[in-house]
């Protein structure tokens, strides 16, 4: 049944994903365009629905994308144009979105013996620096993000664009800096932090395995209980009129330099 009516029940229910705290009490998340929702069904997202709308679907690989989940049983809603340009954030809609479940991780599942390094976020706010880094960590090799406090939304549209698909490929934790502190006294695992004041150049140090690199949010960086916590403490090196990195890009730097140290 093709659904017209920006109104509909159904409609309405995705349409409320763009809000947070929709998407905490459902765990649901929704995506939207081809390019995304390619990249989720290639790397085994849970797919909740397909969202499609036949007029505006032209694209003949979205197209095949469609009649081979159709073939798998997939749920789809077919809407109309106009109910779908309800759903979109996009100038012109392609006729193609997804509901799609988070995934979640937890402390416990942390495994020091993949060698993979994870990335630890303090505070962070910038729905497109939180994508931006999870892009990069994936790029790096790094095994994904623990958010730490009180983060932005990494099922944020934003974010998930911004991640150019790594939303699907990195592992997501969330925790209290309480939860952290108690869990990382015993856990083995390294925290190295990244600090403006630290006295260590990021690239003397050793990079010790199993490692998380811990920053800090992009206005506040670490304070000094968080700092307190880390192993050791680097700075990345200022020459101009800056005084600080964007917060993705500094992420950027530190995981290339331990990818360049272990030899990958």
């Amino acid at each position: 049944m093709l659904l017209t009516s920006r109104n509909n029940p159904t409609i309405k229910a995705i349409r409320a994903l763009r809000q947070r705290k929709e998407r905490e009490a459902t765990g649901l998340f929704f995506i939207e365009g081809i390019r995304i929702v390619a990249e989720a069904l290639q790397m085994g997202a849970p797919l909740e629905t397909l969202v499609i709308a036949p007029e505006l679907l032209t694209n003949p690989y979205a197209q095949t994308l469609v009649e081979e989940q159709r073939e798998l049983r997939t749920p789809i809603v077919e809407t109309s144009a106009e109910a779908f340009a309800s759903l979109s954030s996009k100038d012109g809609p392609q006729g193609l979105a997804a509901v799609v479940r988070q995934r979640w991780h937890t402390l416990a599942d942390l495994d020091p013996t993949a060698g993979r390094v994870w990335v630890a976020l303090s505070a962070v706010s910038d729905p497109g620096n939180l994508g931006t880094i999870l892009r990069t960590s994936d790029a790096a090799g790094g095994a994904g993000v623990i958010l730490l406090g009180d983060c932005t939304d990494p099922y944020d549209p934003t974010t998930a664009r911004a991640s150019m698909g790594a939303l699907f490929t990195q592992r997501l934790i969330k925790a209290s800096w309480a939860e952290f502190a108690a869990w990382q006294a015993t856990s083995g695992w390294h925290v190295v932090g990244a600090a403006d004041a630290a006295a260590t150049h990021y690239r003397r140090l050793r990079y010790p395995a199993p490692l998380i690199l811990l920053l800090g949010s992009e206005r506040e960086g670490l304070d000094a209980e968080q700092q307190a916590l880390c192993e050791t403490l680097v700075s990345l090196p200022m020459r101009g009129q800056a005084d600080s990195l964007n917060l993705a890009v500094a992420t950027g730097v530190l995981l290339y330099e331990v990818l360049e140290q272990r030899g990958e």
